[in-house]
């Protein structure tokens, strides 16, 4: 019998690189990882780090003046350099997104209902198949009344229900990969709270492994069980959650936890900011791309 440590992982991306424009301005350089089946990995790191930039390379759906280059397989299947036409199969049925702000993801002219059914059409299901389906997956990311979410456009949601709708167009094709970019930025801390606990118990439900990226040490700490720490592109540390929020190598790392622990700062004192601590690595003090 196979062994987990020999298994072959769910993605692989090896030396990754992406460079924008003509002046081809470094965003993500040399950057290596694995998600293993049911793993869930966290990326974190200032704006500008280049967290966004790899989520979407791995997706297929950077603008047409990136230059890409290295390797992202899932299952073994090479990403880079699919037709968009494969690519869109696979963002339907096997790797999905939970984006950052659902006003700019959602389009305001469909209703909610109809957006998530788009997820579906490659299944080919009847018109009553299809709504009973949406409908049970609005449910299921925490909406209640969900003909009435279906029915509506997205601006008659509020922000936290926008937010449930990605997460069922994420989810309802039940993929093997999730990648979250940021998905409750735009929600205030209570909201926020309750769409993490609804998202975990659906990857916990389905399975699915997940790559959860964030700017914020103690949300990723609740949703990963492994880390990566990245600075201006480049990958600076990583390890189990336990590992580097206890015991951070590196001076980017230990300035990320000072400056998020905020509250132990006592009164009188400055508070901590990241060019308290050490540089990265020589040479890596390119511009952030954002």
């Amino acid at each position: 019998m196979t062994s987990p440590q020999q298994q072959a992982p769910l993605l692989e991306v090896t030396g990754l690189h992406v460079e924008f424009g003509r002046r081809r301005t470094v965003a993500v350089h040399d950057l290596s990882f694995r998600v293993d089946e049911g793993q869930r990995l966290g990326i974190i790191g200032e704006s500008g780090s280049g967290k966004s930039v790899t989520a979407l390379a791995i997706m297929g759906l950077l603008p047409e003046n990136a230059h890409v280059t290295g390797s992202v397989k899932l299952r073994g299947r090479e990403l880079l350099g699919l037709r968009d036409r494969d690519l869109s199969k696979l963002r339907a049925t096997e790797m999905s997104m939970v984006f950052q702000e659902p006003l700019t993801a959602l389009d305001p002219t469909m209703r909610a209902g109809r957006q998530v059914a788009e997820a579906l059409r490659l299944h080919q299901l009847s018109q009553h198949d299809t709504r009973s389906r949406v409908e049970q997956t609005l449910a299921s990311v925490g909406l209640d009344d969900p003909a009435r979410i279906a029915d509506s456009y997205p601006h008659q949601l509020s922000g936290g229900q926008r937010q449930r709708v990605l997460m069922a167009m994420a989810l309802i094709n039940t993929p093997d990969l999730v990648i979250c970019d940021e998905p409750t930025t735009a929600l205030d801390v209570t909201v926020q709270a309750k769409v993490l606990r609804t998202l975990d118990e659906q990857l916990t439900r389905t399975g699915a492994a997940s790559l959860f990226i964030s700017h914020d040490l103690a949300i990723v700490s609740q949703m990963a069980d492994r880390v990566l720490v990245m600075r201006r592109g480049r990958l600076v540390e990583q390890g189990t959650v336990g590992a580097l929020l206890h015991h951070p190598q590196q001076g980017y790392t230990k300035g990320l936890i000072a400056t998020a622990r905020l509250d132990a700062v006592a009164p009188g004192e400055r508070l901590p900011v990241l060019d308290d601590f050490e540089a990265v690595e020589p040479g890596t003090d390119q511009e952030p791309v954002r």
